[in-house]
C-alpha cells in the first residue's frame, strides 16, 4: 500500500524538515506513558513513533514544546489502539464509561489542585498532565481549544462505536465531517501552534478564509493517513472507518477504484489547500503566516512519516 500511495499521491511542495532532539523526545515520550501506566511495554509506541512525527511537525520549536506535542501523539495512538486493537470500541456501551471518565478530566482544565470525580485510569492521568501543561506554556483561550477539540475526538469515538456494533459504513459526507474529529488533528494543531508561537486571536481564528483552509489541512492528514494505513487496518476484515473502504461502499465494492478516488481526492484537496493558502498569505501578519507554515509542515510532515513508520507496516 505504501507502493500505490507513494506513486498516487502527489507530493506536498513544501520544505520537509526534522527537529535536532526528536531522538531524546522520543525516549523522553515512552517513558512519560510508562511513568503514568498507559503502556507497559514500550514497544508498540517505539514503532508508532510520534516523535518522529511530532519532530517533523516542529523542526525548529523550542524542545519542552515538540515534547508537549509528542506525548499529545502517544496518547491519541494509546487511545485509538484500546478503541481499534484492544477492543474497547466495539460498542459504545463498552467505551462509554471511559469517555465519560475522561470528560470529567477535561472539565476541570488542568487545574493540578482538582481531584477527578470518576476513576480515569492511566489514560485520564495522562490526558491531566497534558491539560496542566497545555495551561502552563499557554494563555487560557489556548487551553480552552485544546479541551474543546479533545471533547469532539472522544464523543466522534463514541460514533465510531455505533457504526462498529451495528456493521454501519457511513456515507462519504459524514466519513468526512467525522474523521476531522476521529483523527485528533485540531487538538494536534492547536499544540503545533503553541509549540510555533503562532497564536492569531479569536477575530482571526473565525475568518472564513481560515477556518475553511484548516479544515482542507485536516483532511489532508486525515486521507493521507488513511491511505497508507489501509492494509493495516483491513488486516482483521473491512475497517468501516477508512476513507477508501467509505468509498468502495459507495461504489459497489470496486477496491481498485476506491483507492484511485481516494488519492484523486486527496491531490485536489491539495490543489484547493494550495490556493487557499495563497490567498491568506497574501493578507496576513506574521501570526497568520506562522499558522499557516503549522499546517504545511502537517500536510508534508504525514506525507513523509507515513512512508516510514513501522506503526503501518
Amino acid at each position: 500500500m505504501r507502493t500505490f500511495a507513494v506513486s498516487a499521491l502527489r507530493e506536498p511542495p513544501f520544505p520537509a524538515g526534522r527537529h535536532g532532539e526528536t531522538a531524546r523526545v522520543g525516549r523522553e515520550s515512552i517513558a512519560w506513558a510508562q511513568r503514568l501506566g498507559l503502556v507497559t511495554s514500550g514497544k508498540r509506541l517505539s514503532r508508532a513513533d510520534a516523535a518522529g512525527l511530532a519532530g517533523r511537525v516542529c523542526p525548529a520549536a523550542p524542545v519542552e514544546r515538540m515534547r508537549l506535542l509528542a506525548d499529545l501523539i502517544s496518547w491519541l495512538f494509546v487511545m485509538d489502539d484500546a478503541c481499534d486493537e484492544d477492543g474497547l470500541g466495539v460498542a459504545p456501551t463498552r467505551l462509554a464509561p471511559t469517555v465519560a471518565a475522561l470528560l470529567d478530566v477535561l472539565d476541570r482544565h488542568g487545574d493540578p489542585r482538582a481531584t477527578p470525580a470518576t476513576e480515569s485510569g492511566p489514560l485520564g492521568e495522562a490526558l491531566a498532565d497534558l491539560c496542566r501543561r497545555v495551561r502552563l506554556f499557554g494563555p487560557p483561550g489556548l487551553l480552552l481549544r485544546f479541551t474543546s477539540q479533545v471533547r469532539d475526538y472522544l464523543l466522534a469515538l463514541l460514533w465510531e462505536a455505533v457504526n462498529r456494533e451495528h456493521g454501519r459504513v457511513p456515507a462519504v459526507d459524514e466519513y468526512v465531517q467525522m474523521r476531522r474529529h476521529t483523527g485528533g488533528v485540531q487538538p494536534s494543531f492547536t499544540l503545533t501552534d503553541l509549540a510555533a508561537g503562532g497564536l492569531p486571536g479569536p477575530g482571526r481564528r473565525a475568518d472564513p478564509g481560515l477556518v475553511a483552509l484548516e479544515l482542507l489541512a485536516a483532511d489532508l492528514v486525515c486521507w493521507c493517513n488513511d491511505l497508507f494505513s489501509y492494509d493495516k487496518e483491513n488486516r482483521a476484515g473491512p475497517d468501516s472507518h477508512n476513507l477508501v473502504t467509505v468509498l468502495a461502499e459507495g461504489s459497489g465494492g470496486d477496491e481498485e477504484a476506491a483507492l484511485r478516488a481516494a488519492a484523486d481526492r486527496f491531490n485536489r484537496g491539495l490543489s484547493a489547500y494550495l490556493a487557499a493558502e495563497e490567498a491568506l498569505s497574501a493578507r496576513g501578519d506574521d501570526a497568520l503566516r506562522t499558522v499557516l507554515r503549522s499546517r504545511r509542515n502537517w500536510i508534508r510532515a504525514t506525507y513523509d512519516w507515513s512512508q516510514t513508520a513501522a506503526r503501518y507496516a
